[in-house]
């Protein structure tokens, strides 16, 4: 019988940690929120549920993903790109949570980027053995706009590189709580999230959940 590692939040230093010029780990930022973020989350699949959506090539994506706010970001044959209505149910997405908002504004300014106003949360579901391959998060209008990315439950590595794919990757680990923000000379790097590991969180048992904020239009 396989051991699941259980997981809590331990005691780490919450000082800001630069990964790059332009980018910043926030270690334990959403910490206060948690709880209320979570179930918020819970509320918003029940009107947008997960799904694991295809790549323009025909690949099934091994995270399961949804959305809240004015725009999602979707994915399928007809290429990436964000749409203001869920194409499941034809419906707009949930509204965005205001306390999505404030953390999210919250956090691109301790990183130096004031007024971040997001209108887009692509919330990301990782189970054991789920990933995220490499890219650049370039479907927005506007790339003078920071990315505020938070993780919640299960502890992940998420892979920092350059602006081409054969660039030197630095494998930053994220804990729950942990918030990572990029922009400026930052904005268009690669990044990914190595494949999640078995475990157990006190909070969401075995899964990690990502809340990835942008300012889509």
């Amino acid at each position: 019988m396989q051991t699941l590692a259980l997981f809590d939040e331990p005691e780490v230093s919450r000082e800001p940690k630069q990964i790059v010029d332009g980018a910043m780990l926030l270690p334990g930022f959403a910490l206060g929120l948690d709880r209320e973020l979570i179930t918020a989350v819970e509320r918003i699949i029940t009107a947008a549920p997960f799904r694991h959506l295809q790549t323009p090539g025909g690949q099934t994506m091994s995270v399961a993903m949804s959305n809240c706010g004015a725009y999602g970001w979707v994915s399928d044959r007809r290429g990436y790109r964000y749409e203001a209505c869920d194409p499941l149910s034809g419906q707009p997405w949930p509204e965005m949570p205001a306390s999505f908002a404030t953390l999210a504004g919250a956090a691109a300014a301790a990183a130096g980027f004031d007024d971040f106003a997001p209108d887009a949360c692509l919330i990301n579901r990782y189970l054991p053995g789920a990933k995220m391959s490499l890219h650049q998060d370039r479907d927005e209008r506007d790339f003078a706009e920071p990315i505020v990315s938070v993780s919640l439950g299960l502890p992940a590595v998420f892979q920092f590189g350059g602006l081409s794919r054969k660039d030197v990757v630095q494998c930053v680990p994220l804990m729950h709580g942990d918030v990572v923000v990029w922009g400026g000379a930052a904005r268009l790097r690669f990044h990914g999230v190595l494949t999640l590991k078995a475990g157990q969180h006190a909070l969401l048992g075995e899964r990690r959940i990502n809340l990835t904020f942008r300012r889509a239009r």
